[in-house]
Formats: C-alpha cells, sequence, structure tokens
C-alpha cells in the first residue's frame, strides 16, 4: 500500500472532493433518486460487456460517491462499494437511501480490502475510470482482486490508459510524453486545488500522489495473480476532456481527439476470469 504520507495526503484531498462532486452538475446524483432506471455513462458505455448481472454478487474497488455501484446494482448485481475516503462513503450510503438501493458501503484502503470483506467472496470485481493511477503497486492490487473473487469470478475494468496518463496535456501543439508510462517506485507529485468537476470551491489538501503503471505490467499482474485475460479493448474515447482544446464530445457523450483519433488509445476494456 502507499507509505502512510501518501496515503494520508490522498484520503483528505478526495475528502475533499466527495462533497464537491455530490453537488455537482457533472455527477447529478439527485437523477438517480428521481430516474430508477438512471446509470452512470461509464457503466452504459460498457454495458453490452458487463452482460446479465443478475444475481452476481459484485464487489465495486474505489467506488467513491457510488453512482457507478447503484448502476451496477440496477443491473441486477448484489454490489458491495468500497472506498479510502470517509466523506465519499458516506455520501453513497446517503444517495443508496434516498435512491432506494440496496447497495452496501464499506470504508476500507483497496490493499484491505480482503480483511474488510472476506476472500473469496465475490463474482465480480469491478473497477472503474481514473482508479488504478491512485495504487502505488499493479501486482498486489491484481493480487487483491484475485483473493476476493470466488473460482471463475470475473474481473471488469474499464480505465484510462497509460498513454494518456503519460501524455503533458499543457504541451498543446502535439501530443507530448511527458510523464512515466511505467509504473514507479516514486509517485508524481502534484498540486492542484481544483477538481474535474464545475466548482469555485478551492480544495485545500492540494498536494496529491500517483502512480502511472503501464499494459504490458497490468496484464501481466493480472495473469501472475491467476486469471485468465479474456478481453481486452482499447478505445478512442474517454469521459472527460482529457486534453483540453483538442477534443469533441462524440454522440455517446464521450470525449474524442479532434484530429486523428486513431493515434491515440485514450481508454480501454479489460475482462479476465480467476482460473485457481
Amino acid at each position: 500500500m502507499p507509505d502512510s504520507s501518501s496515503y494520508d495526503l490522498n484520503r483528505a484531498n478526495w475528502d475533499e472532493r466527495a462533497p464537491l462532486h455530490l453537488a455537482s452538475r457533472e455527477y447529478a446524483v439527485q437523477s438517480y433518486v428521481d430516474d430508477p432506471t438512471r446509470l452512470s455513462d461509464v457503466v452504459a458505455f460498457d454495458r453490452e460487456r458487463l452482460g446479465d448481472l443478475h444475481g452476481v454478487k459484485a464487489v465495486h474497488l474505489q467506488c467513491h460517491i457510488g453512482t457507478d455501484t447503484i448502476s451496477l446494482e440496477r443491473l441486477g448485481a448484489q454490489v458491495t462499494g468500497l472506498d479510502f475516503s470517509p466523506a465519499a462513503i458516506e455520501g453513497a450510503r446517503d444517495l443508496a437511501a434516498r435512491a432506494n438501493s440496496s447497495a452496501v458501503f464499506v470504508e476500507s484502503n483497496v490493499d484491505r480490502a480482503v480483511s474488510a470483506l472476506g476472500e473469496g467472496r465475490f463474482d465480480l470485481v469491478y473497477t472503474g475510470i481514473g482508479a488504478l493511477c491512485w495504487l502505488p503497486d499493479i501486482t498486489a492490487w491484481a493480487r487483491t482482486v484475485s483473493s476476493l473473487l470466488t473460482p471463475g469470478g470475473r474481473l471488469f475494468i474499464r480505465e484510462g490508459h497509460p498513454v494518456l496518463w503519460a501524455i503533458d496535456e499543457d504541451k498543446t501543439d502535439a501530443l507530448i510524453l511527458g510523464y512515466p508510462y511505467f509504473e514507479q517506485s516514486e509517485p508524481l507529485v502534484w498540486d492542484d486545488s481544483s477538481t474535474y468537476v464545475e466548482t469555485e470551491e478551492r480544495i485545500r489538501a492540494s498536494v496529491t500522489h500517483e502512480w502511472n503503471h503501464g499494459i504490458g505490467e497490468i496484464l501481466t499482474a493480472v495473469l501472475d495473480a491467476g486469471l485468465t485475460i479474456t478481453q481486452f479493448v482499447e478505445h478512442t474515447s474517454v469521459p472527460w476532456e482529457a486534453l483540453p482544446g483538442r477534443m469533441y464530445l462524440d454522440d455517446n457523450g464521450e470525449w474524442t481527439l479532434t484530429e486523428h483519433p486513431e493515434r491515440l488509445p485514450l481508454t480501454y476494456t479489460l475482462q479476465a476470469t480467476k482460473t485457481v
């Protein structure tokens, strides 16, 4: 797991983000209360790949305020959301109660998920966009996923592509790799008082630590943890304007490069099953 300084910095940052996201237009949490069929855009994007979830015992790692978690439950899953931010978990529980959702939310760091939830209990481990960059060790993450899954259980992840995470978005005249593609022992240190929703509020706990993980590192970690990869798809779209001024909002509600979208993978979907 991250050392205590990284963990404490990141949790403080997400504790401040959670209420801003709950109040934001982008997350639109009231829509989940008003419309019992409402799915998050992230879950809707992969709905066909997710398949029939009725009766599936699922855990959503790094669930934040629970909009994707509740969406999985609306597809039939018996779902538990896990997140290290107490403010996010409090918001998720409140949203679930107001939206008449049976989703359960547990406060825990990912590396302690097995202790918090139990070993071999889940048919599905789900992880969404923008999660892996907060974890320093992709091998440890994959072992946690495998430990949570029952034999034959499935990992499902859609994530930002590590090539995208490595691009320096401030270099607007070309696509420049300005940050590590491969996992490093030392984190990238950011100091940013903003968040990714529209708000006039500034975050006081503005310093965060992040890590990138190459595609090969991710796939190898999954394989070494005893899972068999059943699907890997790279996408040319992403749910937010990752490269401002160089993207357009497409018909699916995602952002795509305006020029030569075929040159850059922006996200990927990975599925794997536990074989041992």
